[in-house]
This record gives C-alpha cells, structure tokens and sequence, in this order.
C-alpha cells in the first residue's frame, strides 16, 4: 500500500515563509506526478503547484513568484517553499502524487495539513 504522510503546515504572520513537505512510501514503481492543492473554509480544492520535472513545474496564477515546489526522487519527497504568506494562503493544503504501484497507476492524496496566515 502507498502512504504519503505531510508537514511542516502551521501559524505565520502575513508576510512570513513556510515549507511543506510530503513524502511517500510503500511499494513504489514510479513517481509520474507530485503537486500540492489547497482547500479554504467553503471553497473548492485548488490546484497550487504541480511538479514533472525540474523543468516542467506550473503554478496557480495566485502563488507564482511567492511559492517554489521541488521535489527530492530520491526520498519520494515533494516540497513546497512558501514566501511572503497572505492570508488569503490560509487553507488545508493536500499533497497528491501520480504513483504507479505493482503495475497500477492512481492518484494518492495526504492527509491534509493546516496553513494560517495572520493579518
């Protein structure tokens, strides 16, 4: 089974930096796609980053040149540095990956973890 576990989510005043991180594990063939979405309070899940490659990345128009994801192939791991926090930022925010596992590809979520952003 595949399991990808998050952190790194928390309190910041507007203006500060968080990263997060999600790594998975299991029985693990391949890794095609990792990004990271976000859910606010009455409001749809969102994309906010996606990652193929090193240079093949896309971001939502609201993060771009305040959010850097990265990924680590070797740990499985995706990151997402986030700077210069508005509260608007404030959300649940879910990694997702594309894993292809004992011959079957799927999307697997996170758990969620916590983002707010104080005024």
């Amino acid at each position: 089974q595949v399991q990808l576990v998050e952190s790194g989510g928390g309190l910041v005043q507007a203006g500060g930096s968080l990263r997060l991180s999600c790594a998975a594990s299991g029985i693990i063939s391949s890794i095609n796609v990792m990004g990271w979405y976000r859910q606010a309070p009455g409001k749809q899940r969102e994309l906010v980053a996606m990652i193929r490659s090193p240079e093949s990345t896309n971001y939502a128009d609201s993060v771009k040149g305040r959010f850097t994801i990265s990924a680590d192939n070797a740990k499985n791991t995706v990151y997402l540095q986030m700077n210069s926090l508005k509260p608007e930022d404030t959300a649940v925010y879910y990694c997702n990956y594309y894993i292809v596992s004992i011959g079957v590809g799927q999307w697997y979520w996170g758990q969620g973890t916590q983002v707010t952003v104080s005024s």
